[in-house]
């Protein structure tokens, strides 16, 4: 009984000093798993528009609109409506990124309307959908207009 209840403060005392000493890791670690909204990197990320490959400028220009995007809302989805939320109503043609998380691969779908940017996340068989808030993605269009995005397809 005096054995064991040594041995479990002693690691009781070890887990409390790794977890002083290492904080923002452990921190970090244990946010990223919850994350909803995750930060992209450019570096392993394919961003297509209409079928055609974003590459340079446009295609960094378009993560790094994503990652500073504000999270709004997410989204519950029902069994057997994933293809309501994969294919909106009015919603254009989406912003695909195929992108890796750990060693997940991950498809995100962003559907631009005024009010709001429409992301459906895809990884294995699991859905996500939320809303963004974020300015440059509503204004796609004007991205388009100028060449910004197609000149670097």
């Amino acid at each position: 009984m005096t054995l064991a209840v040594i041995i479990s403060l002693i690691l009781m005392s070890a887990i409390k000093i790794v977890m002083t000493c290492l904080p923002t890791f452990s921190v970090d670690w244990l946010i990223s798993k919850f994350e909803i909204h995750s930060k992209l990197s450019d570096s392993n990320s394919k961003v297509t528009i209409d079928g055609k490959s974003l590459k340079g400028e446009g295609k960094i220009q378009v993560i790094n609109d994503f990652n500073e995007a504000v999270f709004l809302k997410k989204y519950y989805i029902y069994p057997g409506s994933e293809n309501l939320f994969l294919h909106p109503e009015n919603g254009g043609t989406p912003i695909i990124i195929d992108t890796k998380r750990g060693k997940k691969d991950v498809r995100i779908f962003i559907y631009s309307y005024k009010d709001r940017v429409y992301v459906v996340k895809r990884f294995k068989k699991k859905i996500a959908a939320y809303s963004l808030l974020s300015d440059s993605l509503q204004n796609r269009s004007n991205l388009l207009s100028e060449g910004i995005v197609l000149s670097s397809f």
